[in-house]
């Protein structure tokens, strides 16, 4: 069912580096760690944490590109798709008689990079949102039009 969405969107590129920043950060951070260990163990700092900063950096940057081909979105007639996940695949459907706002929203790195982000709020339990990210502020800007439009047309069908 999936695969069979004919109006399937793709995230912008540019996420790529947004992800693969975030992903060196925490190479460097488990790097720091590990040498950290290497030294309180066997009086060597550099060794152990430029094996771990290799390795999981490397593990990041592969892991960012499968994650970015994995993810795309879709807006149907009355609701929202999403498809994501590497090792674990999910796809959300979000009714849009559910949703209760639509953000858009932008980090200092999105900023920098030219990309947004848009959240989407639905009526349910705490943290019932999804974001869709990697999009350029005007489609992102786009989006929340449309999805905010749906929204309420899809609330005034509800109550009829």
């Amino acid at each position: 069912m999936a695969t069979e969405m004919a109006d399937r969107q793709t995230l912008d590129s540019g996420v790529r580096v947004v992800w693969g920043v975030w992903a060196l950060v925490g190479a460097l951070m488990l790097a720091g760690i590990a040498g950290a260990a290497g030294f309180a163990t066997v009086a060597q700092i550099l060794l152990p944490a430029g094996v771990t900063f290799l390795v999981v950096a490397g593990l990041g940057v592969v892991y960012t590109l499968a994650r970015y081909r994995a993810w795309w979105y879709a807006v149907q007639a009355d609701s929202l798709h999403l498809s994501r996940g590497v090792l674990t695949r999910v796809h959300t459907v979000v009714p849009f008689v559910r949703v209760q706002h639509v953000d858009v929203s932008r980090g200092p790195l999105e900023r920098a990079l030219g990309l947004s982000s848009v959240v989407v709020y639905t009526a349910g339990s705490r943290g019932a949102d999804v974001t869709i990210p990697g999009l350029t502020p005007d489609r992102a800007d786009r989006l929340q039009q449309r999805l905010k439009r749906l929204a309420i047309d899809a609330e005034g069908e509800d109550a009829v």
